[in-house]
């Protein structure tokens, strides 16, 4: 089996999963754990991949991976995940959902839910909601980020500032292990800041792979977060936080 054909296959299973181990490679190619380990070299060499002990990440930096490659990461745990937080979203409540393709799986789990008022900085949210006749909806203006359809900047944090929410529903791109949450672009951390100050509650989503990865934007912590939906149990380094978690899936 040749790298020509083993290297894309490594490059699919680290996206969808956040990261490659040696051994379970070996296992899946059925060649020796020397051949992975130089595959894993040469993909790190091209910036495809970040050596880690044991294996490989996706490589962290200063951008985010692109909206296309975003959606198709982790699809089941994302959709376990809104599944869960949804069902703890209470009817006629008003609540705040931002941008990330997890929180647009919550979206998708709310369409039967009864007299919510939803306000979001995410189009993509807003246009899965249209489904449900039940959710009034209001985007937030702001500037237009064509990548993935998220409004962001200051006439966004001035909007969301005329709101108080029952809930807010967040993503974040990575989750440091002192618990910090990060993101990639200082606009639109300042709206979830802004955010985090104008909710009565907030539900953080994320899937395991956001334990694995960095940015360089300081969102929060975990100490702002009422409940935590994700797939996997928290590394280690976290488990003592008087955070409630819900393991979904």
């Amino acid at each position: 089996m040749s790298q020509s054909f083993r290297h894309p296959q490594i490059l699919e299973i680290a996206r969808r999963e956040g990261k490659v181990a040696v051994e379970e490679l070996v296992a899946h190619f059925g060649v020796t754990a020397q051949t992975i380990r130089r595959d894993l070299n040469d993909l790190a060499e091209a910036g495809q991949l970040e050596r880690v002990h044991g294996g490989a990440i996706l490589p962290s930096g200063t951008e985010n991976i692109v909206y296309a490659e975003r959606s198709r990461l982790n699809r089941a745990a994302k959709e376990a995940i809104g599944r869960a937080c949804a069902a703890a979203v209470p009817q006629d409540s008003s609540l705040f959902l931002n941008i990330g393709t997890t929180t647009e799986a919550v979206a998708r789990h709310l369409l039967s839910h009864r007299g919510l008022m939803v306000m979001t900085n995410n189009l993509n949210v807003a246009n899965i909601l249209i489904g449900n006749p039940e959710a009034d909806i209001v985007v937030a203006g702001g500037s237009f980020r064509r990548s993935d359809s998220g409004l962001v900047g200051p006439l966004t944090q001035a909007s969301v500032e005329s709101y108080k929410f029952d809930l807010a529903v967040i993503g974040c791109s990575a989750i440091d292990a002192d618990g910090d949450l990060l993101d990639f672009d200082a606009q639109e951390v300042g709206v979830t800041q802004t955010i985090l100050r104008r909710a009565r509650r907030v539900f953080l989503v994320a899937d395991h792979s956001k334990f694995e990865r960095t940015a360089p934007v300081r969102i929060g912590s975990l100490s702002q977060v009422d409940r935590l939906f994700t797939d996997r149990p928290l590394p280690p380094v976290l488990r003592d936080l008087d955070l409630e978690v819900v393991l979904a899936g």
